[in-house]
């Protein structure tokens, strides 16, 4: 296009001097014949080095020419310096179930959002409520809390949460009248839907950060039913149970995601008590979500496929340091991993830029899924 303009202005400058020099040659002949191509020469050669007397007309078309050409130029200019391609949420609100300490994943996807503009909303553990709001209320989280541009990230509320059960109906009474519950109220998951709707009427982001295994220790041979129906109930078939009562005021387009593991599809011995079937059918579930979500309310469902992380949560079972160890080593990436990268993964598939990607699981652990043979086995390295 520059070039274009350029030799434009170009040939509208030439115009102009073959005019005139024509209507000076018209007017010499008086001049001798003898003398008469010497001096046409000579007055064409300086007419063409002098300034150029332009008719209103043509002043007002090469104005207009040099306008086109500047702000061609300047748009090119524009268009260089603008900002490269952004997740931008603004606008939009998030609900993120399962943060409890500022050092899971829930708390660094948290983060992501708030980083690309989304309000914040989150659901903790009943029992550990007060001591997350204590927490946040003194500052403790403050280090945590702070965004790429120096700011905190702000929390609009906090809701008691336990996505075991779905209504109060289905609250035992050992439970209700359990010590650490006393003073919570509203906190099944349809109560909590029902509460985001009053408070805010709707929002966009739905974000499962949920998972527990009473007996995740126990091999799979020695879990009960009742360890195995635990785990499957607080770690897959909540996302259900959250997705169904939140999709009523989930804004068409919006998006939920969940956090899986390689336990899903990969024997790893130690994850027991029903925790990788338990994975195994949240990846499934995700791709059923996706269509019935998708069909009913144009909302896109993946999930997450992380890496070992040595959160307070993850130490439940015993040997994250050593599955840290063995990623570390065994990785095609050999780093170690950030929960900040899945944070940042869970913005980009909550966001537009990932808008035709649903029922997918995303795996985020610096390629460890993609490994058949482990580097620092006994068996290779004699």
């Amino acid at each position: 296009m520059r070039a274009f303009v350029s030799s434009g202005l170009q040939m509208a400058a030439l115009r102009p001097c073959i005019c005139s020099s024509q209507r000076l040659l018209a007017s010499k002949s008086a001049v001798s014949l003898l003398d008469s191509k010497i001096t046409s020469r000579r007055k064409f050669k300086s007419l063409c080095s002098m300034p150029i007397v332009q008719s209103p007309l043509q002043r007002s078309t090469s104005q207009k020419f040099n306008k086109v050409a500047t702000s061609a130029m300047s748009s090119e200019s524009d268009k260089g310096d603008a900002a490269g391609l952004a997740i931008d949420l603004r606008g939009k609100r998030a609900f993120i179930a399962g943060v409890a300490d500022d050092n899971g994943y829930g708390w660094a996807i948290a983060k992501a959002l708030a980083a690309a503009g989304a309000e914040i909303l989150v659901g903790t553990w009943v029992p550990a409520l007060n001591i997350f709001e204590t927490s946040l209320r003194r500052g403790k989280f403050d280090k945590s809390r702070v965004l790429p541009n120096g700011s905190l990230m702000e929390i609009t509320k906090v809701y008691p949460l336990d996505a075991v059960y779905d209504t109060l109906e289905d609250v035992p009474e050992d439970v209700k009248s359990n010590k650490r519950y006393a003073g919570a109220s509203n906190w099944t998951v349809k109560e909590v839907a029902e509460t985001v709707e009053n408070d805010f009427g709707s929002i966009d982001i739905l974000v499962h950060s949920l998972a527990n295994g009473p007996e995740v220790t126990k091999p799979l041979l020695e879990t009960s039913r009742k360890g195995y129906l635990a785990a499957i109930s607080a770690s897959s078939y909540s996302f259900v149970s959250l997705l169904q009562n939140f999709l009523p005021i989930m804004n068409p387009g919006g998006s939920s995601v969940s956090l899986t593991y390689i336990a899903s599809e990969r024997i790893i011995p130690g994850y027991g008590g029903g925790m990788s079937s338990a994975k195994a059918a949240l990846e499934s579930d995700t791709r059923v979500l996706a269509f019935e979500a998708g069909r009913k309310n144009k909302i896109r469902v993946n999930t997450i496929s992380a890496g070992p992380l040595g959160s307070r949560a993850a130490k439940a079972i015993g040997f994250i340091e050593k599955m840290i160890e063995y990623s570390y080593t065994n990785a095609p990436l050999q780093k170690e991993l950030l929960a900040d990268e899945v944070g940042n993964a869970a913005a980009f598939l909550v966001s537009p830029l990932a808008s035709a990607v649903t029922g997918s699981v995303i795996y985020v652990d610096n390629g460890l899924n993609t490994m058949g043979l482990a580097l620092d086995s006994a068996a290779i390295s004699t």
